[in-house]
C-alpha cells in the first residue's frame, strides 16, 4: 500500500473515532440554545464535559500514537504514554494494568506500543484486562500486551495485519493501527509475535 491511501485511511480511522464525541458537543451546544428548563440545562452540560473530555483524551492517545510528536524529542517519558491511555480507557470497562522497569521509550517505541495496546483493546468487546508490561532484557526493550476477558474477538485481519503474516490483507480504517504497529516494528529491526493462550487470552510483544 503506498503512503497516501495509508493516510487517508489512518485519516478516515480518526474521524470514525471523533465523530461520536463531537457530534454530541455539536448536538449539546444546539440544545442549550433553544432550551430553557434548567434541569435538562444542567443534563446537557455534563453530556458537553463528557463529551468534551473524551474528544480530548483520544486526541492525546493518537498524537502519540498515530502523529509525529515532534515537539516532545526523540525520547517520551513512560508517564506520558501510561497516561494517554488510562484517558483512552476512561468510562469504558477496561481494567489497565501497567509495568515498566524503564522510564522512557524512543518515540517509535512509543507508537508501537500503544497501537499494539489499541488493536489489543478492541478484541475486548464487553470490557476485561488489558496488561502492559515493558521489561529489560539484555540490550532490548521487551514490549508486552496480553488481554484478558470472558469474552473475546480478536479478528484475523487484525492479528494477520499487526504480524505482518500477509502482505495481501485488505486494509480498511479499522486496521489501520494493525498495520501501523506492524510497519513501526519493521523500521526498528522487530516484529510483532501473537501468542494464543486461550479462548479467554492473548498476547502480542516485541523484542526492540
Amino acid at each position: 500500500m503506498n503512503e497516501l491511501d495509508f493516510a487517508a485511511l489512518l485519516c478516515s480511522r480518526l474521524c470514525h473515532d471523533l465523530i461520536s464525541p463531537v457530534g454530541a458537543i455539536s448536538n449539546g451546544i444546539e440544545i442549550l440554545g433553544d432550551e430553557d428548563d434548567e434541569a435538562m440545562r444542567k443534563e446537557v452540560i455534563k453530556l458537553l464535559e463528557s463529551s468534551a473530555t473524551q474528544t480530548s483524551n483520544r486526541l492525546k492517545f493518537y498524537r502519540l500514537a498515530f502523529g509525529a510528536a515532534g515537539g516532545i524529542g526523540a525520547q517520551v517519558p513512560i508517564r506520558d504514554a501510561k497516561n494517554a491511555a488510562i484517558a483512552l480507557f476512561e468510562g469504558v470497562p477496561v481494567n489497565l494494568v501497567w509495568n515498566s522497569e524503564i522510564g522512557e521509550l524512543d518515540k517509535n517505541a512509543t507508537k508501537l506500543l500503544l497501537n499494539m495496546i489499541l488493536v489489543a483493546s478492541e478484541s475486548l468487546i464487553r470490557g476485561g484486562d488489558l496488561m502492559v508490561n515493558i521489561s529489560v532484557k539484555g540490550d532490548k526493550v521487551f514490549l508486552e500486551v496480553t488481554a484478558r476477558a470472558e469474552r473475546i474477538i480478536f479478528q484475523d485481519k487484525s492479528r494477520e495485519m499487526i504480524c505482518g503474516d500477509r502482505e495481501d490483507v485488505e486494509m480498511d480504517p479499522k486496521t489501520a493501527p494493525a498495520y501501523l504497529a506492524a510497519n513501526v516494528a519493521k523500521q526498528l529491526g522487530s516484529k510483532i509475535d501473537y501468542q494464543n493462550h486461550n479462548e479467554n487470552s492473548f498476547t502480542l510483544n516485541a523484542y526492540i
